[in-house]
């Protein structure tokens, strides 16, 4: 086997353990989402046999609204947890696959360099402009991929705040209203 076969079978089996771990972190994710939905609907169910049993022994209508009104805070409240539970799934698996993909950048980056520096060394006389120029694209390409990498996470950051923020306003003015 020659050394630019190696190169190939060693980046293919990279490429699959990638794939691989990013299955697995979907998987995950998928397998977390899911459990908290089963675990919301059981709550749902059980929740709504203990409000059927209250709202029957009833005996006047101050009692009814109070329970009313007791019923909307806790679904409101509920809901806010609900939506913060899938948040962090969703961010914390959106977190791991980007890292996977940074990683996996990496990878190939350093690959295509060492590829690029074995053509150097290989290359005919005079190819050195066009070698040189397929080095400035690469760096420009690294340039650009890290400059969107720090944008996504500045997006991220921005969009868990108000998130957190919002989730916040809104249990506080359910409780203000109750």
């Amino acid at each position: 086997m020659n050394k630019v076969t190696k190169q190939f079978a060693s980046t293919q089996k990279s490429s699959l353990e990638h794939l691989q771990s990013l299955s697995s972190t979907s998987f995950s994710g998928i397998e977390r989402l899911s459990s908290l939905n089963l675990s919301v609907a059981r709550s749902t169910i059980e929740d709504g046999a203990v409000h059927i049993k209250a709202l029957l022994s009833i005996k006047n209508a101050p009692d009814f609204f109070a329970m009313q009104q007791s019923l909307v805070q806790q679904t409101v409240e509920k809901s806010v947890t609900y939506a913060r539970g899938v948040y962090d799934v969703v961010s914390q698996s959106a977190n791991n696959l980007v890292q996977s993909f940074e990683s996996q950048a990496s990878e190939l980056n350093k690959n295509v360099t060492l590829a690029i520096d074995n053509a150097l060394k290989n290359a005919p006389a005079g190819s050195e402009v066009a070698v040189s120029a397929v080095k400035s694209a690469m760096s420009a390409a690294n340039s650009a991929l890290n400059q969107m990498n720090k944008a996504a996470k500045q997006v991220s950051e921005m969009a868990e705040a108000n998130v957190a923020a919002a989730n916040a306003a809104t249990v506080k003015l359910v409780k203000k209203a109750a």
